[in-house]
């Protein structure tokens, strides 16, 4: 019994991570379409989700080497998870900041909000798959 709850537990709290990393990936697709008018599509909307979704579901919460002397190099897998996360809560937060206050940053802005949030769900999605791949 108490496996199935734990069991339940954990996959809540993926397909949470997976709709923060949509929402994310919506307030990033909504301020980089509405800047650059070849990308106001629903299609794209849905895949600055779909990558978010993705990301966050794999990237956050990736398993762990063991902390001791045989594992004593850098964790490749949680620096790029870190990493990604970082980048891509950073680009979300940095786009609703431009939605809700109004503002029109210089277009080299938006491609750089466009490329970090691709950068961050990258990193996570590799994070997340190379993680579990040595389990």
């Amino acid at each position: 019994m108490r496996f199935g709850v734990r069991k339940t537990a954990h996959v809540f709290e993926r397909v949470g991570l997976a709709m923060a990393g949509a929402a994310c990936g919506l307030f990033v697709g909504a301020y980089v379409g509405s800047a650059i008018a070849p990308l106001t599509t629903q299609g794209f909307l849905l895949l600055m989700m779909l990558l978010g979704a993705v990301g966050f579901y794999l990237g956050i919460d990736t398993p762990q080497l063991p902390f001791d002397e045989a594992h004593s190099a850098i964790d490749a897998a949680e620096f790029l998870s870190s990493a990604g996360t970082l980048f891509a809560t950073l680009t979300a937060l940095a786009s609703v900041a431009v939605i809700v206050l109004r503002l029109e940053p210089h277009i080299g802005w938006t491609w750089l909000a466009l490329l970090g949030w691709i950068a961050g769900v990258a990193m996570q999605i590799v994070a997340g798959a190379k993680a579990r791949m040595r389990k």
